[in-house]
């Protein structure tokens, strides 16, 4: 038996930008990492498309993945961390480059 795959397309907006994540996994799959985020900096135009994951807790066991979190996404020792409540946290390292709050749409 074969899982159907599943896309789904969502939309954050922030001041600074906007972006789209798009998750492309079979029906069922947590923790996939087949996502897609295309960044638009809302200020310069400028675009960014980056492959990543999805975070989550781990359940008691330390292994299995539990409550979700968000997506995370990486691009040249850049963090970008897109949290499930619509803050954008990019880091470089352990410094904060940017941190927003956003509206999903």
């Amino acid at each position: 038996m074969f899982a159907l795959a599943a896309s789904a397309t969502e939309r954050l907006v922030t001041e600074s930008f906007d972006i789209m994540i798009d998750v492309r996994c079979a029906e069922g799959v947590v923790g996939c990492d087949k996502i897609r985020y295309t960044g638009v900096n809302r200020k310069t135009g400028q675009s960014i498309r980056l492959t990543g994951k999805e975070i989550h807790t781990r359940c008691a066991d330390g292994v299995t993945p539990c409550r979700f979190l968000g997506y995370m996404f990486r691009n040249k020792g850049i963090t970008y961390v897109v949290w499930e409540n619509g803050m954008v946290t990019i880091k470089r390292g352990s410094k904060v480059l940017v941190e927003e709050q956003g509206a999903w749409q």
